[in-house]
């Protein structure tokens, strides 16, 4: 690429120096496009995840988040992404 010292005066990510280095549209290809991608919540999954909370917020002493993720039925979430839904609840 003899354009690509333009591109260096720039900052980039890591996903972008990447790009660069192997190629454009790499990532779209790579194993990093389906890593990132987080599953929607469903009605059902919300439902229980009000539930799980009102049951949960009133206990002391414990960890509200890590009471709900020990019993969502879903093994898949993290507590990243229940801390998520449960702001934008």
């Amino acid at each position: 690429n003899k354009k690509a010292f333009v591109e260096l005066l720039f900052w980039k990510s890591p996903a972008a120096v990447r790009e660069m280095t192997e190629g454009y549209g790499s990532l779209c290809q790579g194993e990093g496009a389906g890593r990132s991608r987080v599953p929607p919540w469903t009605p059902q999954e919300e439902q229980e995840l009000r539930e799980l909370y009102w049951k949960y917020k009133e206990v002391e002493g414990e960890d509200v988040v890590a009471a709900i993720v020990a019993h969502l039925p879903a093994p898949g979430r993290t507590r990243r992404q229940v801390v998520k839904q449960l702001v934008r609840l």
